[in-house]
């Protein structure tokens, strides 16, 4: 007996192409294998997480999710779901960053990410990271979470005209770029105090960003912790420091291959849970999506939280 898939859309992701995608690829895919299926749009912010939320506390033994969207429709929907791993979820990414699935080995084509789905792939279980402040209380994340330079380039991101312009032509990584610079030569280091696993305390004086990460990439492909692992209960860490504005121009493309590392100020940790504390309110993000500055994170690992299908 075939599950019921509950199919959650982002009409608007990749550009308001999202809606296309589902009728003319995805939901004539299901009806052609003969699968049951409902299906739910969302309209605006928090919509996924409200579906997502109702979906769960519906009596149904299959609890077999299927998301279209982007990274940020994704961390909407797991702050739904219930932290036992008792959910599975399909993903077909349809967003300008997808790393997500770049790290899964998840296809960037509906057709194929959809056969992954229900064909090929094997429900995988993935770690969620947990981030607690005061200003926003506690949010999940998928991918990443950050404070400081990545979070403000995020922020930024979020409210560009430029950036639905780009994504249309297939051009979305230069917005991220050209924002990127702009912030770089914007945004100060601070002074910033961190801590691993409650107990080890790392002097890393001044800071640029501190990225907190359950996979190997995020900002489009920036590989900032190669040996990020997706299951292993742990959080990898890249912390940049005070660097000279030129040499952070030359570290930023190496990290798109993970090589980053080679340069003074730029280090790895891993731990279970950290807290960062700075001088100053920065902005924060889960999965590239900001609403508030804090002076001080709370970041904990959710082992296992979530079953994901990938190849």
């Amino acid at each position: 007996m075939y599950p019921m898939y509950h199919v959650i859309v982002n009409p608007a992701s990749r550009s308001g192409k999202g809606l296309k995608i589902w009728q003319e690829q995805i939901e004539p895919a299901l009806k052609k294998e003969n699968l049951s299926y409902d299906v739910l749009f969302s309209k605006e912010k928090g919509d996924v997480t409200r579906i997502a939320a109702e979906l769960c506390r519906q009596e149904d033994t299959s609890r077999s999710l299927i998301v279209l969207g982007g990274d940020g429709t994704m961390n909407e929907a797991v702050q739904a779901l219930p932290p036992d791993g008792s959910v599975t979820l399909g993903y077909i990414p349809t967003g300008s960053s997808n790393d997500l699935a770049r790290d899964l080995g998840i296809p960037r084509d509906p057709l194929a990410a959809l056969d992954v789905i229900l064909h090929t792939g094997e429900p995988h279980p993935m770690d969620l990271g947990l981030l607690s402040c005061e200003e926003e209380g506690e949010r999940r994340f998928c991918v990443s979470c950050g404070l400081g330079y990545d979070a403000a380039v995020c922020e930024e991101v979020q409210r560009s005209r430029i950036k639905a312009v780009f994504n249309r032509i297939g051009l979305g990584k230069l917005t991220y770029l050209g924002i990127a610079l702009k912030q770089l030569f914007s945004t100060k280091a601070i002074s910033g105090r961190l801590t691993l696993d409650g107990e080890v305390s790392v002097d890393i004086g001044t800071i640029l960003f501190v990225a907190g990460m359950i996979h190997r990439f995020e900002g489009g492909g920036f590989m900032f912790c190669p040996k990020a692992d997706d299951s292993d209960g742990l959080l990898d860490l890249c912390a940049v420091g005070d660097l000279p504005k030129l040499l952070v121009l030359f570290a930023l493309p190496t990290a798109f291959h993970g090589k980053h590392y080679r340069f003074k100020g730029i280090t790895p940790y891993r731990t279970e849970r950290f807290v960062l504390e700075t001088d100053m309110p920065l902005w924060v993000h889960t999965d590239g999506e900001v609403s508030c500055r804090s002076k001080k994170i709370t970041v904990s690992c959710l082992r296992h939280a979530v079953q994901i299908i990938k190849p």
